[in-house]
């Protein structure tokens, strides 16, 4: 697939760096110069210096043999304009971000799909989707839907207490007739591995784990995870994802919105209708000790500044906050940030990756997430008439290293995979992968006699 991604940041970056080990052919076009000998140093890749909503400088992108445009700059109108112009000019498929509501509108994407632009979307809507979904399971650091929730997708870090302390997966899988989840990843300490049958569980591990939703209570239990009611938020930052957050929650929940901008916190008391708008600055402890910090459940930090979200996340696990999430748009810092206390980090580029990724995949791909807690991917397969995944049972697959089967969804059922499972067409796969590997497990999905006999 020929593919160019017009950026000025790290959002197109990191796209970039994501795709290219892929069997792509991958045309970066920035207006910084500098920037672009850096990523060429990095990736082999082909980079264009230049404006994307120029016309000559899509061309000389060979813009008219390109499967995907994706144009991910801070400015919405260059993108809109980008992505019009790169279908006109031949391009199969086009996605533009955007960073107002209007345009998310479902009655204005409308006339930008006439107008040739395929998608549009927003990183910080996704994200702050992203923090409502995890203040519906409060327990989980990052969650993951699979076919409207059929199955799940829950980042755990297991408590000293756990009943799943130095037991193994054999352990626990002998102690229940019919498992309704399975861990599919541990992250302990700096690394990140498959486990085994053999594998013995320790305080502190970081673990994902795929679960039905019968399996969700049981789950809990084993690591030691007791999920909190929420009723009471203390949001940081008016942006857009404080926005987002709010206006999907205000009526739900009591909302108090600190934003250190007086401007903006009057925009946003036209804006938001049951959402408590405090002007001042979030470091100051003794403003929100004032504003009743003491009697939060969830503490949410979305500034633009990740420093002020990391601070300001401590001082709320200081005064006793049962769930804080903060938005970390370096990605050095996510490990760090958990490791020192904060229950959830969100990172915008990994949340927009996910979606951006997904195009440059076959119709064999239905979903995939870039999870934020390690550098490694849930994605969910259809499995293609006569593919290789179709031939032998799960246990007689020789999957790459580095990969595993967590579920399978089939119509309106779904399972946990085992061993003498026999995946059928048209089967939803969800397979957790380490980096590296997506593109590998894509092509055994085809049909195909190769792969995995």
């Amino acid at each position: 697939m020929n593919i160019i991604i017009a950026g000025d940041g790290e959002v197109g970056f990191y796209l970039a760096e994501a795709l290219v080990h892929s069997n792509h052919n991958i045309t970066i076009v920035d207006p910084h110069e500098e920037l672009l000998k850096l990523v060429e140093s990095h990736a082999d890749l082909m980079t264009i210096v230049g404006q994307s909503n120029s016309v000559a400088v899509l061309k000389k992108a060979n813009v008219a043999k390109a499967d995907l445009v994706i144009s991910v700059l801070h400015s919405e109108e260059i993108n809109i304009l980008t992505a019009i112009i790169a279908k006109k000019l031949g391009a199969k498929y086009t996605i533009a971000r955007v960073n107002t509501m209007q345009n998310l509108a479902l009655e204005n994407q409308k006339t930008y799909n006439e107008l040739g632009i395929d998608q549009l979307l927003s990183p910080e809507d996704i994200a702050g989707h992203e923090v409502v979904k995890l203040l519906q399971r409060p327990a989980a650091i990052e969650i993951f839907d699979l076919s409207d929730g059929q199955l799940q997708i829950l980042l755990i870090k297991i408590n000293d207490d756990a009943n799943a302390v130095n037991q193994s997966l054999n352990d626990i899988a002998n102690q229940y007739e019919n498992l309704d989840f399975r861990a599919v990843a541990i992250h302990r300490g700096n690394s990140t591995f498959i486990p085994s049958g053999d594998t013995i569980f320790q305080p502190n591990d970081f673990v994902y784990v795929i679960t039905k939703p019968e399996g969700m209570e049981e789950l809990m239990k084993l690591g030691g995870k007791q999920d909190v009611e929420i009723n009471n938020i203390m949001l940081i930052g008016g942006g857009r994802v404080g926005k987002v957050i709010a206006k999907q929650l205000e009526t739900e929940l009591n909302i108090k919105l600190i934003e250190q901008s007086h401007e903006r916190s009057l925009n946003l008391i036209d804006l938001l209708n049951d959402t408590l708008i405090i002007n001042g600055d979030a470091r100051d402890i003794k403003l929100l000790e004032e504003e009743g910090i003491e009697g939060v459940d969830a503490f949410i930090a979305v500034t633009n500044n990740s420093e002020t979200n990391i601070i300001t996340c401590l001082h709320a696990k200081k005064f006793g906050v049962k769930k804080t999430i903060a938005l970390v748009e370096n990605l050095d810092y996510i490990e760090i940030s958990k490791n020192i206390g904060i229950d959830t980090i969100i990172n915008k580029k990994l949340s927009a990756a996910s979606y951006m990724i997904k195009h440059s995949m076959g119709d064999e791909v239905s979903s995939l997430k870039c999870l934020s807690g390690i550098s490694s991917d849930v994605v969910e397969f259809i499995a293609k008439r006569d593919s290789a995944v179709t031939k032998k049972l799960i246990r007689n697959l020789k999957m790459p290293e580095g990969s595993i089967i967590g579920g399978v969804i089939r119509g309106n059922k779904s399972y946990i995979a085992i061993g003498d499972f026999q995946i059928e067409e048209d089967d939803k796969v969800v397979v957790f992968a380490l980096p590296g590997l997506t593109h590998k497990l894509e092509k055994i999905f085809h049909k195909q006699n190769g792969g995995l006999l």
